[in-house]
């Protein structure tokens, strides 16, 4: 066994007992749920036993994950720094587990549109954290305030638009796949957020 090798089958160990004790289950409970002995699970956690693949996707199933998440190797680039797009005062970070999500922090200084045609409408959902100040979020015929440290969470096939409530305010969104595509083909690929310079989400 190589050093990469043993590395991940030690981290392999290790998530499989801390996906048991994240769901409050004893050595007991889980081996009963993967048809294993106590004993035999509990020299797969301490390295005692080889971890077979069949053993493996059994307890996969077992901890309600999937096989790849369970033996996938452990990341490098756990830190991701911004795309800066100075122009339009935006931060994105791509989420590495899904590159079609995407995470955007955002600058606004003026309220949101009062002409609902200008309020926009996709597929997909977004979460919206304030970071500071206060937004407007209108969704449809209503009309939310988010203050600080306050978040929203919202389909993005209902008529939306975002802007400041009565000062600059500083946002992060989140877009999932189907909101990202929605805000490019709004935007265009510049990846520029409709307000960014406006009111306009």
């Amino acid at each position: 066994m190589t050093q990469e090798d043993g590395a991940l089958d030690s981290l392999v160990r290790k998530r499989i007992r801390a996906l048991r004790v994240a769901q409050g289950w004893s050595l007991e409970e889980l081996a009963a749920r993967a048809n294993l002995s106590q004993s035999s699970l509990s020299r797969i956690e301490n390295g005692q036993r080889r971890l077979a693949l069949d053993q493996l996707v059994i307890l996969a199933r077992a901890l309600d994950t999937t096989l790849d998440q369970l033996v996938e190797s452990a990341a490098d680039d756990v830190v991701i720094s911004p795309v800066i797009d100075s122009a339009h005062g935006l931060m994105r970070w791509p989420i590495k587990g899904d590159p079609g999500m995407s995470v955007m922090r955002q600058r606004m200084t003026e309220p949101p549109p009062d002409n609902p045609a200008r309020m926009r409408a996709h597929p997909g959902r977004e979460w919206l954290v304030v970071l500071s100040g206060a937004a407007v979020l209108m969704l449809g015929n209503r009309r939310f305030r988010i203050e600080t440290n306050q978040a929203a969470e919202f389909p993005t096939m209902m008529p939306h638009a975002i802007g400041a409530a009565g000062g600059p305010c500083e946002i992060m969104g989140i877009f999932d796949r189907d909101a990202r595509r929605g805000h490019q083909r709004d935007a265009g690929e510049t990846g520029e957020r409709d307000g960014a310079r406006g009111p306009r989400e």
